[in-house]
């Protein structure tokens, strides 16, 4: 029993450490696709369209927006676990902290690696905080919530979503370029293969021990001239008395150690 509670809190620990890695490192990503400045990913162009428009930093408005969709999710019924209001916080503080480390790049040399690094980065951070199963982020409960009430399909609701959140995003001043179609391109199959690098395996149920001076019997056999009933087993390593047949006289005492079968 000890080790088994021992083995659940080990696996706690990991998925809690994936969860918060992961979502770090999705803001960190974010930060060096705004320092590229070659193109968001479709929520960071409104997030620095908003940004522009407010004089707020982008983690600020990034924390902003996470929480507004957020209560969208209480007319589509959708329950938020720990990994989706953790979301709200953790990426918008990470992206922040990012850029105040990492200043502005200057030409291509530097940018477009930064672009590169911040699209395999953001995959990473995926596939970590999402294999940690605790919860999607609010944005992507939007998503699943929609296509359950509209009936329509997870593809047609994200691109929906998508270009109306591009659409204003740019339309306020924030950054679409290349970066935005590498981005839309390689994020599903880098998220699917860190989806796989980053999996848990589910905990296993604790195994079954005999108790000590018993037979741990796996299944239940008759023999020749009894009734076997599932579920009994013999104590003390002794055989079931036989069960007489119907009519018969008194049954004997059984032996110390021994089990009466009902018939």
């Amino acid at each position: 029993m000890a080790r088994t509670t021992r083995r659940s809190t080990t696996h706690l620990s990991r998925r809690l450490v994936q969860l918060y890695a992961g979502l770090a490192l999705y803001g960190a990503s974010s930060a060096l696709l705004v320092r590229a400045e070659l193109g968001l990913e479709p929520w960071g162009v409104l997030h620095q369209g908003l940004a522009e428009l407010t004089g707020i930093s982008i983690g600020v408005v990034s924390i902003i927006v996470g929480a507004v969709v957020l209560l969208l999710w209480i007319p589509l019924r959708q329950r938020p676990g720990l990994g989706t209001v953790s979301n709200v916080f953790v990426v918008g503080l990470a992206m922040d902290g990012t850029l105040a480390v990492v200043g502005e790049l200057d030409g291509y040399g530097f940018r477009v690696p930064a672009l590169v690094l911040g699209i395999v980065l953001n995959g990473v951070a995926t596939g970590l905080y999402i294999a940690a199963r605790f919860g999607p982020g609010p944005r992507d409960g939007l998503m699943t919530g929609l296509n359950r009430v509209t009936g329509r399909s997870i593809r047609l609701v994200r691109t929906a979503i998508e270009v109306a959140v591009v659409a204003t995003g740019f339309a306020l001043g924030g950054s679409l370029g290349v970066g935005t179609v590498v981005y839309a391109l390689a994020i599903g199959p880098l998220a699917q293969l860190f989806l796989r690098v980053f999996a848990l395996p589910e905990p296993t149920a604790p195994a079954v021990t005999a108790v000590p001076g018993t037979t741990a019997v796996p299944a239940v056999t008759a023999v020749p001239g009894t009734t076997a009933v599932p579920g009994v087993a013999a104590a003390s390593g002794q055989p079931s008395t036989p069960a007489p047949p119907v009519g018969s006289g008194p049954v004997a005492a059984p032996a110390p150690g021994q089990a009466i079968l009902p018939q």
